[in-house]
């Protein structure tokens, strides 16, 4: 790692990591559905900032770009995902994440199954409150594709989470055995 020029306190760098980490994490998780993998890929896109800071700050707020180096990391991670499917053939499936609200959990599962442009717009614009025009700057096309993807998104994840609630609206079985009344057992005799 190149060392920052003096221009500039490493507090200033602190300042803006813990000012900004937590909600980056938070949306390149949305968009993943990988907590581990969001994680790496926002330190990473932290690490990086680090190295260019004094030009990032510059050219203004560094926001937006580490938040598109860290989307694209953790989106550049389906060239693994042949060695991940191996891993989960040999050992099975990554244990779900405790302590999730069964609303989050649904709603991360429905975002994953979103194509990864739907996804990213998703979270640009509904979780991270980007305008159109910022999300289309940020992923490089035009605010008219963005709408697009954010319709198809909304339908999508609308008829997934429609499917997912009537699925646990199933009823459940009553926790009293059934009683059997005499007059209703039929004689043998």
């Amino acid at each position: 790692m190149s060392e920052p020029s003096p221009s500039f306190t490493p507090s200033d760098f602190d300042q803006f990591y813990t000012a900004t980490a937590k909600r980056l994490v938070a949306a390149v998780y949305a968009a993943t559905g990988d907590l581990a993998e969001a994680e790496d890929a926002v330190q990473e896109a932290y690490a990086r900032a680090w190295q260019r800071w004094d030009r990032l700050t510059a050219e203004g707020d560094p926001t937006p770009w580490v938040r598109t180096v860290a989307l694209r990391l953790a989106v550049s991670s389906w060239r693994r995902a042949r060695n991940r499917m191996r891993a989960h053939f040999r050992h099975g499936p990554p244990p779900d994440l405790p302590d999730l609200a069964p609303d989050r959990v649904a709603l991360v599962h429905a975002l994953r199954g979103l194509k990864p442009e739907q996804r990213t717009a998703v979270v640009l614009h509904h979780l991270l409150d980007l305008s159109i025009e910022q999300v289309a700057r940020e992923t490089g096309v035009s605010p008219g594709a963005v709408r697009t993807r954010l319709s198809r998104a909304r339908k999508a994840l609308g008829s997934y989470l429609a499917d997912a609630e009537a699925d646990t609206e199933a009823p459940t079985p009553s926790p009293h055995p059934p009683v059997c009344h005499p007059k209703e057992v039929p004689s043998h005799g």
